[in-house]
């Protein structure tokens, strides 16, 4: 869209009142659904924020946990006592309560929130047969997933990878949320507002629809933009940022942007792309036209073929600062590394399409694998961490002693020349060597020898 174009259509908004927006009275049509812990603390706090316009479904196969929820409609799969931690047996529920499930999208619903967190039982398992289900209804279905904190370990890594793999196969959209990260963006935060800030993504996204789709502009932008741009997109972002000052619009497409927890997505790849800004006529700094060219400047970086949609609206509570909310969609959907080279991602293409059309069939999920260890895979989601976790564990190598030993000179003297943080596996064989000749010199001298190991090595 050209410079001309996006100064014309402001132009036109000269003949708007400069009202406040106004919420219609249109049937909900956005659905927020949490399944298993992590999906239900989620959609907890989302509902806790008070956000109009949207309805609130949790979903479990552990009956107790539902009964701590504070949405009104939650939904027990299974016979109430979990998954234990297997997906597998999550899906299956999930599948024999197809009809259950499907009966909660007899409403007005067009657009569904799926979130959950994977690498346990229930999301991992369940969240991709309710994801299939509402696709086959034919809903705009964004998921919104977490991965696990590197402490959890490769292969608790590598389920929940497995289950956002199974995820976006049915989801029109995908946000993938790397827990990590919160130890990286919040080092000072309390552990209750870290994992706020993960459930903030999802809160995020489902008000800025909701008001996108709810309120009245002036260029106005309504459901079926919101399902153009994200329908089949692959993932996304979405996002709302706010700016003020000098370069105000640019400050707030940053702000929409940075999003932390998703700040290895590169967007620059994007098919699609909405965004509606909010600025206030009342405002003693007024809106100019030059500021269109901060717009003109974000859109031009996401390259040539990119669909734009944008639209305008009034909001007086906003004073002098400018909100934008912006919809990106159909950019490399991998976690890269902080390392990666910009252009490699540009250029690098983005990834298998899967069509914009609706799954004709009942389709069931591929029982793949989820807990296969990837290394290459491992070390793409988490960066140097991974590198750096790896080698420690390689490193590391526990002891326990027999009680025997611990008054044991010979053996304090091996413990004290290798260090636990320096044995790797050549070490660890040479101080097995060396416990297998003290073992042996204590039976050639008539003293009892026991047939277990002096030294028992974990790790």
């Amino acid at each position: 869209m050209a410079n001309s174009e996006y100064k014309s259509r402001l132009d036109d908004t000269s003949k708007f009142a400069h009202k406040p927006l106004e919420e219609t009275a249109e049937p909900i049509i956005i659905k927020a659904i949490g399944v298993g812990g992590g999906g239900n603390n989620a959609v907890d706090h989302m509902y806790e924020t008070g956000i109009k316009n949207v309805s609130y479904v949790n979903i479990n196969t552990d009956a107790q946990a539902l009964r701590n929820s504070c949405v009104p409609q939650t939904l027990v799969i299974g016979n109430g006592l979990g998954a234990g931690n297997d997906p597998e047996v999550a899906r299956q529920v999930a599948e024999e309560a197809e009809d259950k499930i499907r009966a909660l999208f007899d409403d007005d619903t067009k657009m569904v929130f799926i979130t959950a967190g994977m690498g346990g039982g229930t999301g991992t398992g369940a969240a991709p047969v309710i994801a299939r289900i509402a696709r086959e209804l034919d809903l705009l279905t964004i998921g919104i997933v977490t991965i696990p904190f590197l402490f959890e370990g490769p292969k608790k890594i590598m389920k929940a990878l497995g289950g956002a793999d199974e995820m976006s196969k049915y989801v029109d959209a995908l946000l993938v949320i790397n827990n990590e990260r919160l130890t990286d963006i919040y080092p000072d935060l309390d552990i209750i507002n870290g994992f706020a800030k993960a459930d903030d993504t999802l809160t995020t996204a489902a008000r800025s629809i909701s008001e996108l789709i709810t309120s009245v502009g002036h260029i106005n932008v309504d459901f079926n933009d919101v399902n153009t741009t994200l329908r089949s997109g692959g993932s996304a972002i979405i996002s709302t940022g706010f700016g003020e000052g000098q370069n105000r619009v640019a400050n707030a497409i940053e702000d929409a942007l940075k999003s932390p927890l998703l700040k290895n997505r590169d967007i620059m790849g994007s098919k699609k792309l909405l965004f509606n800004l909010y600025f206030s006529p009342e405002a003693d700094e007024k809106f100019q036209m030059s500021e269109v060219d901060e717009l003109t400047s974000f859109v031009t970086t996401l390259g040539g073929d990119v669909d734009v949609i944008w639209g305008l609206s009034f909001d007086n509570s906003l004073g002098n600062q400018v909100k934008i909310t912006v919809l990106a969609a159909g950019f490399d959907v991998s976690l890269e590394s902080e390392e990666d080279d910009l252009l490699q991602k540009r250029t690098r293409g983005l990834g298998q399409k899967r069509g914009g059309g609706r799954l004709p069939d009942p389709v069931r999920p591929a029982r793949n694998s989820t807990s296969g260890y990837d290394e290459d895979r491992f070390k793409k989601e988490y960066g140097q961490k991974a590198t750096d976790y790896k080698e420690s564990k390689d490193r590391t190598r526990y002891i326990v002693l027999n009680p025997d030993q611990f008054d044991d000179d010979d053996v304090i003297d091996i413990l004290e020349k290798y260090p636990t943080a320096t044995r790797d596996k050549k070490i660890v064989e040479r101080v097995r060597n060396a416990v297998g000749t003290m073992r042996h010199a204590d039976s050639a001298d008539g003293k009892p020898s026991d047939n277990n190991p002096r030294i028992n090595f974990l790790g």
